[in-house]
């Protein structure tokens, strides 16, 4: 997927930080992408990088200008149009993972066209998707699950194929989200995908491999999660995992923006993901937690990862701070 890179990252006027996932998931895994940001009037989230006008990010390099917030129904806000029409205006196409398509916005699609300049909509799923077979398919799938959203899922994913990877095993990143698309320049994003085809459109991004080949897929929303956990399930099977990675948030108690749900405690979350899983792989278990840790100092999240790890008897780790080397040796076991 061409991607028109380098990147100008737009924040719109996003406070939650984790309504700028997009951008700082670009930041994280392909810092060479991204020449600077853009923040309008009460954004309260900075990613580090310069600010800059379009202007000024095109005379630096940049060809593009990427959406870079993920708010709650995937809707460009009627506010930052203008910002996309002026990024436009100087030369730079844009990318968007919102359900929303940039496409299928007059204004933009108008502008676009008469500068010659491309709308990228990511979030479009492959034209011909069959539905799942079930058939148990060769080589190894490894899938991380959540908690709730936002919690590490892809960035565990990411981390673990490349620990794979300098290791010198065979593991390939599997994206199912807008940003892992971004990050990786391929991918299928699920949550576009009709729930009927869900499954197969999992078992079509992790086709047959060598009986020694890692699929690290990305996972998606939560089985906990009111509104997002058909994504999880429907990946959850088609995805036939061999290992599963739970992902969570120390800090966190409850869904995110759906504060009156509880999240289940973690012994009761590794049960009902593995039994999700054992309908296509009766073998399916879940390896290891991964935890974000970043309210902690290291001290405070090797203990907290040190205490889940004994109530649970698995393996629990912050892939940003801890080595994935036991997370390795077991799946080799």
């Amino acid at each position: 997927m061409n991607l028109h890179t380098p990147h100008l990252l737009f924040l719109g006027d996003v406070k939650n930080p984790l309504d700028a996932k997009t951008a700082r998931g670009m930041v994280d895994w392909r810092p060479d992408h991204c020449v600077g940001q853009l923040r309008l009037p009460g954004c309260e989230v900075d990613l580090g990088l310069p600010d800059l006008t379009p202007a000024a990010a095109y005379a630096l390099g940049a060809r593009s200008l990427v959406v870079g917030v993920a708010p709650l129904g995937g809707q460009l806000a009627p506010e930052w149009l203008a910002s996309m029409q002026g990024a436009l205006r100087e030369g730079l196409s844009l990318v968007s993972g919102l359900h929303q398509r940039l496409v299928d916005i007059p204004a933009l699609a108008s502008e676009a066209m008469a500068r010659n300049l491309a709308l990228i909509d990511v979030r479009v799923p492959p034209g011909e998707i069959a539905i799942a077979t079930g058939e148990t398919r060769t080589g190894k799938r490894l899938l991380t699950v959540g908690t709730d959203c936002c919690v590490g899922k892809k960035y565990t994913a990411l981390a673990l194929a490349r620990a794979l990877t300098d290791e010198g095993m065979k593991a390939t990143f599997r994206a199912t989200g807008q940003t892992g698309i971004m990050i990786s320049g391929q991918g299928i994003p699920m949550d576009a995908v009709i729930s009927d085809f869900l499954s197969g459109a999992a078992e079509q991004l992790s086709p047959n491999a060598d009986h020694d080949h890692w699929d690290i897929i990305e996972g998606q929303g939560s089985l906990f999660h009111p509104a997002y956990a058909a994504v999880t399930l429907g990946l959850l099977h088609g995805s036939q995992p061999d290992a599963l990675v739970l992902c969570h948030d120390a800090s966190r108690t409850t869904i995110d923006e759906y504060e009156a749900f509880p999240i289940p405690d973690i012994k009761a979350c590794v049960r009902r993901y593995e039994e999700a899983a054992q309908l296509t792989n009766a073998a399916a278990r879940v390896v290891g937690i991964s935890l974000i840790t970043s309210a902690s100092s290291d001290a405070e999240a090797l203990v907290t990862c040190e205490a889940l790890s004994q109530s649970t008897g698995l393996l629990c780790f912050d892939p940003l701070r801890h080595a994935m080397t036991p997370l390795i040796s077991s799946l080799l076991s």
